[in-house]
């Protein structure tokens, strides 16, 4: 029986007229509105877990779990460029419930955030007030976009709940060390385990102490240090980027190139600074090697495996006279050695320590005067040198663009393998952060190198041959090895992997190298100068040394403050220190406990979490998020996220292997390659290691959606004017066209939306004047979800009509009846109609959301030729239509009277037979003689008829050794060959 409250609403509100129910704007809303409650009011969206106060009967095998990157909830609103990501996850999770598995697709918000902070700081309003406000206008705004999330499932990393469980996991970090030799479950080596398992074989003597001394023989502070220096997550006294016009810490991916903030692009600063860090880098092996195992583009891996850095190589020592130890540097090409002809350290190398007493007095003999900048003697130059490389921030030091500079510290070296005294400049393109801090120098096979020595006067000697004609500079590539020959080692004749193989061999056999690999990865920043992030769940005594807080202490929440904002300072000012908010309330830093020695007073820590915490594990929250006794029930992590062989569901589909398990599928921009996706990987592998969760990876599939771009309209001041009164001019040559607002030429130019750009339309905006689902339509039909396009207003149109058209197929525009026909489609229809049902599931999997819906146009507009529109042909269709367009889908499926939601009916499946083409002949001759006939498709081309015909047997036993002159086609019924002479 057909829900006849579905319609009812609509032809209430249908003004009178000749097309009353015409498929209006304002139709349409009020269809998507009553759709909207109707599927929250009946849980269509919900997802059941096979156990838990989530449970729901039967759970299908077959599940499909998807997310979209979690969204910031901004106070300016969403633009029609913000829902892209959003409306083709829920297409591909329509189309997955349809198809029969058990979709879960819930969205939450990354609710902690400077800009909300910033926001309290300049107006006196709480973060979370204003956090709270700009959720529900973000939730409002998607809701009407029909979009068949869980809602059961939604939070903000705000929440109390959500910050316990953060903080959980920060605890679980920290109370927590990496073994690089114990075993994996899944066969691997290296993992992480408790730190109470480290100090109990401390203490039993099964694993030696750092010193040897027997663990029972350390004082308790020395037993501190001890597994203080293996854990996971550890205090440092490390080089940090300071910010003084922020007030903060940043992490280096949060520096940009030119060493400025991202956020506010203010100057940032090397400073040693005490703060938490995360020992990401025990997992640097694991996260390069485990991007084999997921399906993820390889433009990201590759900025993950970048980023990461991994270089294997030799490690080489160096001769220092008076040094009492090498000057050790590491080379991924330990085969040009022989090519060293000057050493580079960092500006803070120790070797250049004036404590160290190893600069000269006075410069050497054979000193040149370009190597000194002007100094009297070496310290001068040396000291100069580092005071100018200290304003510098890292990314400035590494630019490749830069002039590469420079200064002799007077010291020599001897290059192991012959001997060779080279010597050793300062140059701040080497950071003492990465590597050794040192390099060896090989201007004949590296192009920094070979800048450095011709700016220098230092010799070049290449060790591999460039090829013919090569015009100079360094050469990197393969070839020969040559100029590489000494008393008891000769590489000469190598190829190069050769050679660094011996080379390698040589050092270790020597006593003067070793090989071995090094990484870019530095460990995590994780400590913010900020109010609006998650407190650390630790205490400090008297004595400054951290105390975890027990799991009944959790969470710890942030207190009032009487003012947002950490101190800024002058932003040029490097020597000021950080004081963050939280430090201006003394009642909640210093606090009373009992952690089991009796009360002790204690003091907080006044820094906080980075918003990156809550997001890397939002993945785990959406699967069980009303749970307060565990992160997520292990049944339910293993059914949605859990490990799964490759398999053939029973509609012939093949689902590869899922090794490391992870979401199904994960949508988000490629701006978060490194940052959030390195971390969270991070986080799941230490959860996986310590037996919490199932799957080793977070996401095993990720599609990075491109972008909606705008177009902006500038005077000839400069003066953007308003994108949407621009009137577009065409030339009357037919060239390109002008463009004009208010009579006044102005200029077009193409990039982003934004508010300062006056070309921004809202979702509110497409919603009032077509309606959601058009506006999901124009979005999805743009092009591939991979490729930024720009957004058209005019071309909107063009998807309101495909839904007319589909509209005018069901129902009588003047009456509102339902007009289909139980009659029988004719052959071609129903030919037609099985096509478009296998091209638009082939193209609905591979996410290709604009060729299917092209595919349904065509389908629509042969539905709109015929006299009347039988359901067997309209049916498949609608059902179709129904992840893109769902809200104009169900009204049409409760019309043509099913009483149920279409969101969980079959997907269309395509009659075999119908998808056997028909055939025509072909006749073929030869110089005007019937020689073959060919059964050919009817739509055949001509290119394709042409080479059928001379591949004909009967043809070519005809034409013999003659060739063939001339080829006339007239597809599909003639081919006429005429032959050669």
């Amino acid at each position: 029986m057909q829900d006849e409250s579905a319609t009812a609403v609509h032809e209430a509100a249908a003004p009178a007229g000749a097309t009353s129910h015409r498929y209006t704007a304002e139709l349409a809303n009020e269809i998507e509105r009553a759709w909207q409650d109707r599927w929250e009011e009946r849980g269509t969206f919900h997802a059941a877990n096979p156990t838990g106060d989530l449970a729901g009967d039967g759970v299908p095998a077959e599940k499909f779990y998807l997310l979209d990157m979690f969204p910031y909830p901004s106070g300016r609103g969403l633009h029609v460029g913000h829902p892209l990501g959003y409306i083709a996850t829920d297409v591909v999770g329509r189309y997955q419930r349809m198809k029969g598995r058990n979709v879960l697709h819930a969205l939450g918000y990354d609710a902690f955030g400077l800009p909300a902070e910033q926001y309290a700081v300049q107006t006196g309003q709480h973060p979370r007030i204003t956090t709270e406000e700009n959720i529900a206008n973000m939730r409002g705004q998607l809701r009407r976009l029909g979009l068949g999330h869980d809602e059961r499932r939604t939070f903000a990393t705000t929440d109390p709940e959500f910050v316990r469980w953060t903080q959980w996991i920060f605890l679980q970090i920290y109370n927590s060390f990496y073994d690089a030799d114990a075993p994996r479950s899944d066969g691997g080596t290296g993992r992480a385990r408790p730190i109470a398992e480290l100090e109990a074989e401390l203490a039993a003597g099964t694993r030696p102490t750092p010193d040897g001394r027997p663990w029972a023989e350390l004082s308790a502070d020395e037993q501190r240090r001890v597994l203080d220096d293996r854990r996971l997550a550890y205090i440092s006294e490390a080089p940090v980027n300071w910010c003084p016009g922020l007030g903060t810490v940043l992490a280096n991916e949060e520096v940009t190139a030119e060493g400025r903030s991202e956020r506010g692009n203010f100057p940032v600063f090397r400073r040693n600074l005490r703060q938490w860090m995360l020992r990401i880098t025990a997992y640097a092996d694991r996260l390069v090697d485990d991007l084999d195992t997921i399906d993820w583009p390889e433009k990201v891996r590759s900025m993950q495996r970048n980023w990461i850095g991994r270089s294997t190589g030799a490690h080489v020592d160096f001769t220092v006279p008076g040094a009492g130890e090498p000057l050790t540097v590491f080379t991924t090409r330990p085969d040009t050695l022989f090519g060293a002809t000057f050493m580079v350290v960092s500006p803070e190398h120790p070797l250049v320590d004036p404590d160290r007493g190893l600069i000269p007095e006075v410069w050497p003999a054979g000193t040149r005067d370009v190597w000194t900048d002007g100094a009297a003697t070496p310290e001068e130059a040396v000291r100069g040198y580092q005071r100018a490389a200290a304003a510098k921030t890292d990314d400035e030091r590494q630019d490749a663009e830069r002039t590469k500079t420079g200064v002799f510290t007077g010291i020599y070296a001897t290059n192991p393998v012959n001997g060779a005294r080279i010597p050793v400049f300062a140059a701040d393109y080497v950071l003492m952060g990465y590597g050794t801090g040192a390099i060896m120098a090989v201007p004949g096979g590296d192009q920094r190198d070979f800048e450095f020595a011709q700016a220098y006067e230092l010799p070049v000697v290449y060790t591999v041959e460039p090829p013919e004609g090569y015009d100079g500079g360094a050469y990197a590539g393969e070839g020969v090895v040559m100029n590489s020959s000494g008393d008891d080692l000769s590489l000469d004749g190598m190829d190069v992997e050769s050679a660094k193989a011996a080379m390698t061999e040589w050092l270790e056999a020597n006593g003067v190298g070793r090989g071995a690999t090094t990484y870019r990865l530095r460990d995590w920043l994780f400590s913010r100068q900020r109010y609006w992030g998650e407190p650390f769940p630790v205490v400090y005594d008297a004595e400054g040394r951290a105390h975890a807080l027990p799991e009944s202490m959790l969470p710890v929440e942030l207190p009032e403050v009487p003012d947002y904002s950490p101190r800024t300072f002058d932003p040029d000012d490097a020597t000021s220190s950080p004081e963050p908010p939280l430090g201006r309330v003394p009642e909640w830093v210093e606090v009373e406990l009992d952690l089991g020695e009796g009360p002790k007073t204690y003091h907080r820590d006044v820094n906080t979490m980075p918003n990156w915490a809550g997001s890397s594990w939002y993945v785990l929250r959406y699967l069980d998020p009303r749970n307060d006794e565990a992160l997520v029930d292990p049944e339910v992590e293993r059914y949605w996220m859990g490990p799964r062989p490759a398999t053939t569901l029973p509609d012939c589909t093949e689902v590869p292997a899922h090794a490391s398990g992870g979401a199904d599928l994960y949508v988000g921009g490629v701006e978060h390659a490194v940052l959030h996706l390195l971390y969270a990987r991070f986080w799941q592998k230490v959860l996986y290691d310590l037996g919490h969760v199932s799957s080793a990876e977070p996401f095993h599939k990720l599609f990075n959606q491109g972008y909606i771009q705008a177009y902006a309209y500038a005077d000839n001041r400069g003066q953007y004017v308003p994108a949407e009164e621009v009137e577009e001019v065409p030339a009357a040559d037919g060239g390109e066209p002008t463009y004009r607002w208010n009579g006044e030429e102005v200029f077009r130019e193409y990039g982003k939306m934004g508010k300062s750009l006056k070309n921004i339309v809202t979702p509110d905006d497409m919603y009032a004047t077509y309606g959601a689902d058009t506006f999901r339509v124009y979005e999805m039909s743009m092009g591939p979800l991979a490729d930024s396009r720009p957004w058209e207003t005019r071309a909107v149109v063009g998807s309101q009509r495909f839904l007319q058209r589909l509209w005018r197929n069901v129902v009588d525009e003047r009456t509102g009846a339902t007009t289909v026909v139980d009659d029988p489609a004719d052959d071609e229809t129903r030919r037609l109609v099985a096509r478009t049902v296998e091209e638009v599931e082939t193209e609905m999997s591979a996410m290709r959301v604009n060729t299917a819906i092209a595919r349904m146009i065509v389908l629509n507009n042969h539905l709109t030729s015929l006299d009347r529109v039988p359901r067997e042909a309209v049916e498949p269709l609608v059902l179709m239509v129904a992840p893109v367009a769902p809200h104009i889908a169900e009204e049409l499926w409760s019309r043509l009277g099913h009483p149920e939601s279409l969101a969980r009916e079959p997907f269309p499946t395509a009659d075999p037979a119908l998808l056997v083409e028909e055939t025509v002949t072909c006749v073929v001759q030869v110089a005007g003689k019937v020689r073959d006939r060919l059964e050919v498709p009817p739509s055949i081309g001509e290119d394709d008829l042409r080479e059928r015909a001379l591949a004909s047997e009967a043809v070519r036993r005809t034409l013999g050794e003659r060739g063939v002159r001339k080829v006339i086609v007239r597809a599909p019924n003639l081919v006429n060959i005429v032959p050669g002479a």
